[in-house]
């Protein structure tokens, strides 16, 4: 039975993914800093005849956190044959009011963290064969948006890591791929919505629409389906698809 190990588990696209890879059969640790949401997932898990691990107080940014919950880990299920990166936040603030403390933290939780929790699990995947790294970015590490300079920075930065790690690990059976889902229907929206309402005064319904249209479906994509994207990207057959920024955005971003 696979192991995955998945950051950010206790809501939105972490929950969709820690969801669909219990449904595919596999064994789940769910990490974050909330045990509550994360028991809940696990919940839904056991509900459905899966397995899974909670790991609270889980911060990505502190090295000692971050080794004691991959021991903890690596002792219940044996190595971890797929990991997926998606503990992030993004707050928004204009540029010229976007403090060092706030892009420290941001640049920590969403990149530092996503550097930290990679590499102690590293030898652990490598020594299952077929290993998987799935990074959940953003298409705001493939272009640019107003007032979340820190999180635009922290996401490109994601997708660079994810490109030279590829690139490192491409003569092995490792995988890295990164995930950039658009505009997501999930509580980390609510925070993009309350900052809309508060400037413009819209109420909640006009902001999500604004929002959406940044879709050209003009839709909030869902987490269910970047979870969808993510199974595609850790099965066995996706072996030669590696280094690679997936957008999930309905047609919002394309390669050129």
């Amino acid at each position: 039975m696979r192991h995955a190990f998945v950051t950010g588990a206790g809501s939105g696209i972490g929950r969709a993914i820690a969801l669909a890879l219990a449904s595919d059969g596999m064994r789940v640790t769910l990490a974050g800093r909330r045990a509550g949401p994360l028991e809940a997932v696990a919940g839904e898990i056991a509900a459905a005849g899966g397995d899974s691990l909670v790991i609270g107080g889980f911060d990505v940014t502190d090295p000692k956190a971050v080794e004691a919950g991959v021991s903890k880990s690596l002792a219940w299920g044996g190595d971890v044959g797929v990991l997926v990166n998606c503990a992030g936040e993004a707050p928004s603030a204009p540029f010229e009011k976007t403090g060092l403390d706030l892009w420290n933290r941001v640049i920590g939780i969403n990149l530092t963290g996503m550097f930290l929790v990679t590499q102690a699990l590293l030898p652990s995947i490598r020594r299952t064969g077929s290993g998987r790294i799935v990074n959940v970015a953003s298409t705001a590490g493939l272009t640019g948006y107003a007032y979340v300079s820190a999180y635009c920075a922290s996401k490109h930065g994601v997708i660079g890591l994810t490109r030279a790690l590829a690139l490192e690990l491409a003569r092995t059976d490792v995988t890295v791929n990164a995930v950039c889902p658009g505009f997501t229907d999930t509580p980390l929206l609510d925070g993009a919505v309350d900052t809309i309402t508060d400037k413009t005064g819209r109420s909640r319904d006009e902001a999500r629409a604004s929002l959406a249209r940044a879709n050209p479906q003009g839709r909030l994509v869902t987490p269910d389906e970047v979870a969808s994207t993510v199974m595609w990207l850790v099965a066995e057959g996706s072996t030669a698809i590696t280094g690679q920024a997936i957008p999930v955005a309905g047609g919002e971003v394309m390669g050129g």
